[in-house]
């Protein structure tokens, strides 16, 4: 029973964005946010289950890109074409907003074929940028201006490129837990916590940044220790 479980949920994960296209043709953002949540906590646990049990299979890979190409790609779609259609008369014009899922579903794509992509990140994931894209009905009962059509644009196409860009980012799946390893992430995670508690939807972009701004430093930081390895060898 157990090679079952990790595809089990992954099919909740699924589901739950499926619900979460409903719920935002609907406009109903609340319920669309919980079925995001709900999909990243499966997307999480799916993989996490799966080596826990060591029951890793190239199906479960494949239909965990599937999931999150509807979750992760046709959802943040959906929820930028329904402001789009707030924000302009023109009939046609919101349909771009799914641009964002083709490019979800070219990174993901290219995610399952990056050998470079085993440990870290190249180019924004898609949970992540389907949180920010998420966060911005509700950042819009503060700041209704973002309902306009040349920001939501420039938000889809921003957005879609980072996801299929060439930026290093590090995963939180740590292989050690030495802070002089992780002190980055921890400082990220730490910072994310605190921007949540006070800012909640409006933290979320920020993170974003705050993302790639300590991945930066990540990196850098790991190539100098690297250099300084090989001078001293």
């Amino acid at each position: 029973m157990k090679k079952y479980i990790p595809n089990t949920i992954t099919s909740l994960n699924l589901f739950s964005g499926c619900i979460g296209v409903i719920m935002a043709l609907r406009g109903e953002f609340n319920y669309a946010f919980y079925c995001v949540l709900a999909s990243g906590i499966f997307d999480f646990f799916d993989g996490m289950s799966a080596r826990a049990l060591h029951v890793k299979s190239l199906i479960g890979k494949e239909l965990d890109s599937l999931a999150d190409v509807i979750s992760f790609g046709f959802l943040p779609g959906t929820i930028l074409y329904m402001l789009l259609k707030e924000s302009t008369t023109n009939e046609y014009l919101p349909y771009l907003a799914y641009i964002l899922t083709v490019f979800s579903a070219l990174r993901l794509a290219k995610f399952n074929i990056d050998t470079r992509q085993t440990t870290d990140f190249i180019g924004v994931n898609t949970p992540m940028n389907t949180f920010v894209i998420i966060s911005l009905p509700f950042i819009a009962q503060q700041f209704p201006a973002i309902i306009n059509t040349y920001v939501l644009l420039l938000i889809t196409i921003v957005s879609s490129l980072l996801l299929v860009s060439e930026i290093k980012l590090f995963s939180m799946k740590l292989s050690s837990l030495k802070w002089a390893v992780n002190k980055y992430k921890y400082l990220f995670l730490i910072t994310s916590v605190i921007l949540l508690i006070f800012l909640k939807f409006l933290a979320l972009p920020i993170i974003l940044v705050l993302y790639i701004f300590f991945s930066y430093i990540h990196f850098s930081s790991e190539k100098s220790l690297d250099n300084q390895d090989k001078v001293e060898a």
